[in-house]
Formats: C-alpha cells, structure tokens, sequence
C-alpha cells in the first residue's frame, strides 16, 4: 500500500531535481539573457518563471480546500513580459517552489486521495500531485532548452554529455558516480 509518506519523499525528490536543473540554468545565464526570446511568439525563461510562479502560488494555495484555478490568478499576464531583476525571478522561483513542497509535506494517509479540482476537474490529491509534477517538468525543460540556446558552446551540460555515456555508466558502475545526480 502507498503511503503518504512514500509518497511525498518520492515526489518532493521528483520536483527537487526539476527544481535543481533550473536553478542550474539561471547560474549560467544574465538577466538579459533570461529575457530573450527564439522569435516574436515565443516565450522567454523568464516569461515561463512568472507562469510557474502564478501556477504553482494558484495550485498549492489552500491545496486540499479550494480549486486550484484561483480567482485572483491572472494567467493571461504571466505571459506579458516584466521589468524585474534576474533576482526578483529567482525569488518567484524559490518562493513557487516554497509553496509547492510546503503543501506536499501536508499529505498524510487520510488525505491522499481526498478529492480536489483544478478548473472544476475533480482529482485525487494524488493524481493533481502528479498533474503538477509533469507540467512542472515540461516547463522545466524549455528552461533548460532555452538557456543551452542562448549559451550554445558555453552551456554547461546538465545532463551526460554527448559520446558521454559509456565513462558515465562505467563510473556508475565503480561506484564513482552515485545515482548521477543530475545527470540522465
């Protein structure tokens, strides 16, 4: 039987690596940098910053009690270009993802698969954990796309890198490597 707290260690780790490849990405880039966009619809790493934060402040608010579409959300703005600092998105971030792993850490056995809504759709506690954990990453992945095109050959590669994979495998094997961490 899952427990809650299975379940919430394995899921916190979950979103704590996503939030890691970003946090790793925005050490490596400027806050111009930050705000470019790949063409006129596009979307910058920052405009996706402030869409994750209105998500995850609009989700996790009052999780178990009220739907997860808050009124006082505007979605539509977190996709209007800000004049903040690199710093303020970094806080966005950090204050999203405060949220977030506060209200997980509240799951318990009787509240598992308690019933809530994200825009009217009834979901366990459960399955909107794990709604937010895939979107979160897809977010998390054009982040990461991102920044490795702003930084092309002077990105530093959050992952194995190409023609990487056998001395990867070979150190996990040694005992080198634990895990591999961010590494995939």
């Amino acid at each position: 039987m899952l427990t809650a707290a299975a379940f919430t260690t394995d899921i916190v780790a979950r979103f704590k690596y996503y939030k890691a490849l970003g946090d790793q990405t925005f050490a490596q880039l400027s806050e111009s940098e930050l705000k470019w966009t790949p063409h006129a619809e596009g979307n910058s790493i920052a405009i996706i910053v402030q869409h994750l934060y209105g998500n995850m402040m609009s989700r996790f608010t009052n999780f178990l009690t009220e739907d997860g579409e808050k009124p006082w959300r505007n979605r539509d703005a977190e996709f209007e270009p800000m004049d903040i600092s690199k710093q303020d998105l970094i806080d966005f971030w950090e204050t999203g993802w405060s949220h977030v792993f506060a209200a997980i850490s509240s799951l318990t056995n009787d509240n598992l698969l308690t019933p809530v809504f994200i825009r009217g759709e009834q979901l366990s506690a459960y399955h909107a954990v794990l709604r937010q954990l895939a979107h979160y990453s897809y977010h998390v992945g054009q982040i990461v796309l991102l920044g490795k095109m702003i930084r092309q050959q002077d990105w530093h590669n959050l992952s194995i890198p190409k023609k990487g994979s056998d001395a990867f495998n070979a150190g996990m094997k040694a005992g080198h490597i634990k895990g591999g961490g961010a590494k995939r």
